[in-house]
């Protein structure tokens, strides 16, 4: 069970970046929102992501959800790929030498 926790954390941070594109979708309120859920993103990376990392995503959801226009990245799940993948390909390296 151990095994499948990732993959939950991968849904959680697809309809996390989900929410991040309603602004987009509801004119006029799109705007307020922005303000709402960047520091509400910020938070929440820093609970899904521990230590150094989530702090430094943390501060990049919150700029990529307070800026207009940049609603359409996934931090979210950017994040989870560098976590996931991109640093396990890392460790697996460097066990190797």
């Amino acid at each position: 069970m151990k095994n499948n926790r990732p993959y939950g954390k991968l849904i959680l941070s697809v309809l996390l970046d989900a929410m991040g594109y309603t602004s987009f979708i509801i004119p006029g309120i799109g705007e307020f929102s922005d303000v709402v859920w960047a520091p509400i993103s910020a938070w929440v990376m820093t609970k899904m992501y521990k230590g150094q990392q989530g702090k430094i995503a943390a501060g990049i959801s919150f700029v990529e959800e307070a800026l207009p226009g940049l609603d359409v990245i996934p931090t979210f799940t950017i994040m989870w790929f560098y976590t996931y993948v991109f640093s396990k390909k890392k460790e697996t390296i460097i066990e190797v030498k």
